[in-house]
């Protein structure tokens, strides 16, 4: 470890302190750094990486504390450390850089850049030394000086391509003709051609959780009545579920599977993973009753509420994959461990059923996996199924508590609006189904240090950290968030959460709208100058900004009968209906808004006193069908003229019979009135 600090020594990143001591002398992104690069006429080594990343600690550890290395880059270059969470406009550039360049992008990013920004090479982990054909990173740093010093022409025309190329990737490629539903239809075709029947997921390994797969499946379901598609999504949930990618003592979700089994695991957890797969698994929930969906759901957010929440409320970002300097050591577990703390019986029968073995699965040692559901596990064990759940829920709980004791990996306490707008929604989705109000009030408590620490004189602000609150909001944050609040609104009813997301709906339409064009950008307007303004419209491990804007501007359009944001979402939909054709696997989410909008959504109204017992019941008979096409509104005025009311389909929904009364209404029409709880929900499971 360096005596002195790097000019990493002032951030509040945890990635970027972990990096403060490096011998390499560090400067955060910014106008000194840059600037230092132009003066000196310097190549820059740009690392961008994250706090979880446990490639990213192989290579600081191999190179970064080399002092060797460090001697060279400290000559010859300007080192910028960033931390991709922070900065994902710049992480979205070079990023494509890099795949350009090597065919395959991930993290560390390992990016060479001419002294104006432009990328000329780059890749992603290089060891210290060549290894099995990968240039070792000290004898890159020679050659790219020399590349420097001698072909300084040839690098700036082929920076200036890069450059051209980047920008041409986020052009808009608006359909020709209409949007019809069968571009939802083929999304699901091409899913069924990479299903994998054995395992469950779609493609080989590394199998990433492929929850907005899902959620695409469950509309296509529950329009089109497959069958296939409800048995993909709800094997693809099962698997996962049982597999090591899922914490089978603690919760929640690991990062990936390196396998195609979904055994073992990266096994960083990342909040915005679990965010998207509880959802998933309560939507699983909604379309099939089954309650093994709602305890997996249930489970990851009780992970994320004990080991992810901040004191304020705000979701923390991730948990890395390593500690005591090996991956997976706090997650894995050796036979004579399990029968210490459980004793030889309890220990047998739990060995047999989470697949814990003297040879291990692991590296010698075992992840905790199901490989025979409890039915099929009893049957060939002869044992009957309570005995069998009394004894392995005893044995999770002590293996738990022991578990605790051991060395924790790494938290990055790092809060990022986009991630905890993703937790909020599921959060609140999973209050309004499960009636359990920690969940809402967890989605509250966050919404309000969201809205109330996180939003600057100039507008949403992008992070927490260190106590401090900085750096300006990008698209994903506007829209994630909005997401999560509508979401809020519909588990609540408390109107404060409609009109944050309405204001913040306007003002990203201001900011990041594409006036000449369509779409929006991922920066604002009065955002630093980058090499290219970019557009963000895939997807990748979190649906893209423009997906979820377009969604969330609907929804928000339809809840105020505000056509100015109904039109920004389907617009925003229509500017990518070429690449909607051409390549759906890639846009998930904004089919799945295409879907809402041509799905003609439901406007639900509950008119009834908010503490009844009868409301709450209504209520329940509308959360348990899964209907995502909808939005919905409670009316608490007697009258049904409650002048607080925000949303205009509210005005003249009255109480009936003196109990709680649901409105089903299309386009502003509306059917007869219900007060039976069974025939709202029959009726809305037959819509």
């Amino acid at each position: 470890m360096a005596e002195r600090e790097n000019h990493l020594a002032g951030e509040t990143s945890p990635y970027l302190l972990q990096h403060r001591y490096n011998p390499v002398d560090w400067r955060p992104w910014g106008e000194e750094a840059l600037t230092l690069a132009r003066e000196e006429d310097k190549p820059i080594f740009l690392s961008i990486g994250y706090s979880a990343c446990h490639w990213c600690h192989v290579m600081e550890r191999e190179s970064f504390e080399n002092k060797e290395v460090a001697e060279i880059l400290n000559r010859a270059f300007v080192s910028i450390k960033v931390d991709r969470e922070e900065r994902p406009d710049l992480d979205a550039i070079y990023m494509e850089a890099v795949q350009m360049i090597s065919g395959q992008g991930g993290w560390p990013m390992s990016m060479f850049l001419l002294p104006d920004q432009r990328p000329f090479y780059g890749g992603t982990y290089f060891p210290p030394e060549d290894t099995g054909g990968r240039p070792g990173f000290k004898g890159l740093l020679l050659r790219v000086i020399q590349i420097f010093a001698s072909k300084r022409t040839e690098l700036e025309e082929n920076a200036g391509k890069m450059t051209a190329e980047i920008e041409k990737m986020s052009a808009v490629a608006p359909a020709a003709g209409d949007l019809g539903l069968d571009l939802v239809s083929r999304a699901a075709e091409d899913l069924e051609n990479r299903f994998d029947s054995e395992w469950g997921g779609f493609g080989g390994a590394p199998k990433f959780p492929p929850s907005m797969a899902i959620m695409l499946l469950l509309r296509e379901w529950r329009r089109g009545k497959n069958e296939n598609h409800l048995k993909m999504a709800e094997f693809t949930l099962q698997r996962m579920a049982l597999g090591g990618m899922y914490d089978q003592l603690g919760g929640g979700f690991h990062r990936y599977s390196v396998d195609p089994y979904w055994l073992v695991p990266h096994f960083e957890k990342m909040l915005y993973d679990n965010a998207l797969l509880s959802r998933a698994y309560l939507e699983a929930y909604q379309a099939t009753g089954n309650a093994f969906y709602r305890s997996v759901a249930t489970d990851t957010l009780d992970y994320v509420l004990r080991e992810m929440t901040s004191p304020e409320g705000g979701f923390y970002s991730s948990q890395d994959a390593d500690s005591e300097g090996e991956e997976g050591r706090f997650f894995v577990w050796r036979p004579g461990e399990v029968k210490e703390v459980l004793g030889v019986e309890d220990a047998s029968l739990f060995s047999r059923f989470y697949d814990v073995t003297e040879s291990g699965n692991f590296e010698g040692k075992n992840i905790l996996r199901i490989p025979r559901g409890p039915k099929l596990f009893c049957e060939v064990e002869g044992i009957d199924q309570e005995t069998l759940l009394e004894i392995l829920e005893r044995s999770r709980q002590k293996l738990f508590l022991r578990r605790e004791k051991r060395i924790k990996p790494d938290r990055d306490e790092k809060i990022l609006t986009s991630w905890n707008g993703l937790m909020i929604g599921s959060m609140a989705m999973a209050g309004r189904v499960t009636e359990e109000e920690s969940y809402l009030e967890a989605a509250r408590k966050a919404a309000d240090f969201i809205v109330g620490q996180m939003r600057g004189e100039r507008g949403l602000l992008r992070t927490h950290s260190g106590g401090a609150s900085k750096l300006n909001a990008y698209l994903d944050d506007h829209a994630f968030l909005i997401m999560g609040l509508i979401d809020l609104y519909e588990a609540t009813f408390e109107n404060r959460w409609l009109e944050v997301a309405a204001s913040l709906a306007r003002e990203a339409i201001t900011r990041f709208w594409d006036d000449d064009g369509e779409g929006f950008f991922f920066t604002a307007s009065d955002h630093e100058d980058l090499i290219v303004r970019k557009k963000t419209s895939q997807d990748g491990a979190i649906p893209s900004g423009n997906s979820v804007a377009a969604i969330a501007l609907l929804r928000l359009g339809k809840l105020l009968e505000d056509d100015s944001f109904s039109e920004k979402g389907f617009r925003t939909i229509r500017a990518y209906g070429q690449l909607l054709e051409k390549v759906p696997a890639a846009f998930h989410m904004l089919l799945i808004a295409l879907d809402y909008y041509l799905d003609r959504p439901l406007e639900i109204a509950i008119a009834g006193d908010p503490l009844s017992p009868d409301t709450k019941t209504a209520l329940r008979a509308v959360n348990r069908v899964f209907l995502p096409n909808k939005v919905l509104a409670f009316q608490s005025g007697m009258d049904g003229n409650d002048s607080n009311n925000l949303v205009p389909f509210l005005d003249g929904k009255v109480r009936l019979e003196s109990a709680a009364t649901v409105y089903i209404c299309e386009n502003f029409v509306c059917r007869e009135p219900l007060t039976d709880a069974d025939t709202v929900e029959e009726r809305l499971r037959n819509l």
